[in-house]
């Protein structure tokens, strides 16, 4: 697809789903959420490449661990005065290091209980060596 093409790419509901491996009703939900607002052909929801982008990091947000209001800050800076993008990205990476931060102390909780969960279990393997 050319440059012009793609931006005016639109999509229904099924197809977006499908294109990011979320349900219908998701959309829906983000919609009712003020997140993403899909123009209408009908009773049809049609989606831009905008809702799209929207979409794509809100669901990455999301898994990050942001909370929707997060998600919406972030998403909002797409739409914003280009001033204070400055402001936006630094509240964004800010966000980014407490969730790296929280998913390392995470990480090493989950090293320290697989640790205990070897060590127990090579203890239940010798105990059962023993009583043949």
């Amino acid at each position: 697809m050319t440059g012009s093409a793609e931006r005016s790419r639109t999509w229904t509901v099924g197809e977006l789903a499908d294109d990011l491996g979320v349900t219908t009703r998701t959309l829906r939900f983000y919609e009712a959420e003020g997140l993403i607002t899909p123009s209408r052909a009908g009773t049809n929801r049609v989606y831009s490449q905008r809702d799209r982008a929207r979409l794509r990091l809100i669901l990455r947000g999301r898994r990050f661990g942001m909370t929707l209001r997060e998600c919406r800050e972030i998403v909002d800076m797409y739409d914003g005065a280009a001033s204070s993008e400055r402001r936006q990205l630094q509240a964004l990476l800010a966000r980014l290091d407490e969730i790296a931060t929280d998913l390392r102390a995470r990480q090493a909780d989950l090293r320290r209980t697989l640790r205990e969960v070897d060590e127990v279990a090579t203890q239940c393997r010798d105990r059962l060596q023993e009583l043949g």
